[in-house]
């Protein structure tokens, strides 16, 4: 589990400074037994009404990189 969650930061992380361009990130949060992986958006992204988008993407970046992933889910504080 330990090596998905560092290959899912790594993906994470490529996808990372185009959020932070437009004021906002995104936090890893866990992946769960049936490989769904859950995360925060957070600053200017947890707001965003492109925040559709940047899902889908920070999705496809993931499931690029690791392909056992089933879905991406944002989950709030």
């Amino acid at each position: 589990m330990e090596d998905l969650n560092k290959k899912i930061e790594a993906a994470i992380n490529s996808y990372r400074p185009f959020l932070q361009s437009d004021g906002g990130d995104v936090r890893f949060i866990g992946i769960t037994a049936d490989n769904v992986v859950k995360i925060n958006l957070v600053g200017a992204c947890r707001e965003c009404n492109m925040s559709p988008s940047t899902l889908y993407g920070l999705e496809e970046a993931i499931k690029k990189a690791v392909p056992q992933v089933i879905s991406v889910e944002t989950i709030s504080d």
